[in-house]
């Protein structure tokens, strides 16, 4: 078992996670915890696993960002029939991944086998991977299909990484051990069974029913508060004259508010009921909102650590690409309208 501080020489100036940390996690399951225990993960409830994924990025950025989307991504096993999801999560190096752009399409073939042709961008831990996960407009004959609305129909399939082509054309300023490339496939035919619809579910458990926008905005929100964390860390060791407890108890009180947000979403969804729309909207504002603060506080002090920190071997130089490029995800991008140019 690897200690923080072996994960973070690791994964210092790294540009893939290393076999090392990829051994410690397998050995670990730390993959799977939005798995079901039923498929040999580990099972973890909301609160739970929001709290691993924040000490995850508090430990290295890229580490907790390919960990969350990699275990994000394994949590499609409860979309999956069962009997194919035991297939899959019965090796304890299975690691699904891919990208949530429609950058394909897949023809069908018959009631059950669907082609699959395309190209799909930001598929973190794409070396990694086992299984690439991709979303496709169903067409026959070469048209698309459309649903009862109009609307093209799509679905979510499963590919085995031997069918899939990775191009290594990440080159963001941070992020760069996190694996996040591009792939495509071409003429892969993939039976049904390996397709998926994100709201439809084979288990049953509460998880299975919270939005995705609010399992979305929760788990990317801990990631930008861990990095945040880690930041403040190595931001002491520069300028430990500077008193950053306020901004550390800031980073802690939000870190609370977070894991209490995810308990109300579980006994809410625990007493059968819904999370209304205007609830889910104002988690969301608050992300926007803590985001845009979280930035602000990170550059101010990053401006007054001195010429130390631009040194792009440092620990708080990597942090510091490592936050802005993942504050980047148009996830909590603030609109248009909210952006002042004024100064």
């Amino acid at each position: 078992m690897l200690s923080i501080k072996e994960i973070r020489q690791e994964l210092q100036g790294a540009s893939v996670i290393s076999d090392k940390v990829m051994q410690h996690i397998h050995e670990e399951g730390l993959l799977k915890i939005w798995v079901p225990q039923k498929y040999g993960g580990l099972g973890y409830r909301f609160e739970e696993g929001l709290k691993a994924l924040f000490g995850w990025a508090e430990t290295d950025g890229s580490f907790g960002w390919m960990m969350t989307l990699c275990a994000g991504a394994n949590y499609f096993s409860r979309n999956i029939k069962s009997e194919i999801a035991q297939l899959l999560f019965t090796h304890s190096e299975t690691c699904f991944g891919g990208s949530g752009m429609v950058g394909g399409t897949a023809e069908k073939q018959d009631d059950s086998t669907y082609l699959i042709n395309g190209s799909w961008n930001f598929a973190t831990g794409a070396p990694h991977l086992t299984h690439f996960t991709l979303n496709a407009k169903i067409t026959e004959n070469g048209k698309p299909l459309m649903d009862g609305h109009g609307n093209g129909i799509i679905r979510s399939f499963i590919i085995s990484k031997e069918h899939a082509e990775v191009i290594p054309n990440w080159k963001s300023m941070g992020m760069k051990a996190s694996g996040t490339y591009s792939f495509t496939v071409e003429n892969v035919l993939v039976n049904e069974d390996y397709s998926f619809v994100y709201d439809t579910f084979f288990t049953n458990d509460i998880l299975d029913t919270i939005p995705f926008r609010i399992f979305a905005d929760l788990t990317l929100l801990v990631n930008y508060l861990g990095m945040a964390s880690h930041f403040i860390e190595e931001a002491e060791y520069i300028r430990p004259e500077i008193h950053f407890k306020s901004f550390a108890e800031s980073v802690e009180k939000h870190l609370e508010k977070v894991l209490q947000i995810a308990g109300e979403v579980e006994n809410i969804l625990g007493d059968h009921k819904k999370i209304p729309e205007d609830k889910q909207h104002v988690i969301h504002q608050y992300g926007v909102e803590l985001v845009q603060k979280l930035s602000r506080q990170i550059l101010t002090v990053y401006t007054q650590l001195g010429i130390q920190a631009t040194d792009t071997d440092s620990a708080v130089y990597q942090i510091f690409c490592d936050y802005f490029t993942a504050a980047m995800h148009s996830n909590f991008r603030p609109s248009a309208d909210d952006l002042d140019f004024s100064f």
